[in-house]
């Protein structure tokens, strides 16, 4: 069974760092792309950075540009994310997905579309406070 486990969520002051991690389990071959999601209660799931397999490419959405960086662990099979400069928007419920249907192989950039991937956590919470 394909499991996605994400960790390090928190609460932090607005200017501060926090570190994601995801683990992933249950698969035998590498997602052809990883990517983490949040969520706000009412609001659909935002993408906002996403990384091919082997990590050479990235894909990051705007309001997360220059802040966040996403990297794979492959030999542990961790995906991760590290937020800096945190802002108070960037409070919410933050997902790690993966593509193992291989819907993403082809295209250019690992996508931040929610589509595109098969496989999901279930969310750690970060709050970031003014």
């Amino acid at each position: 069974e394909v499991q996605l486990v994400e960790s390090g969520g928190g609460s932090v002051q607005a200017g501060g760092s926090l570190r994601l991690s995801c683990e992933g389990s249950g698969y035998t071959a590498n997602p052809y792309s990883m990517a983490w999601f949040r969520q706000v209660p009412g609001k659909g799931r935002e993408g906002i950075a996403a990384t091919v397999a082997n990590g050479r490419r990235t894909n990051y959405a705007e309001p997360v540009k220059g802040r966040f960086t996403i990297s794979k662990e492959n030999n542990k099979n961790f995906l991760i994310l590290e937020m800096k400069s945190l802002k108070p928007e960037d409070t919410a419920m933050y997902y790690c997905a993966a593509d193992l249907s291989g819907r993403s192989f082809y295209l250019e950039d690992p996508p931040l579309q929610s589509d595109f991937y098969n496989y999901w956590g279930q969310g750690t919470q970060v709050t970031v406070s003014s």
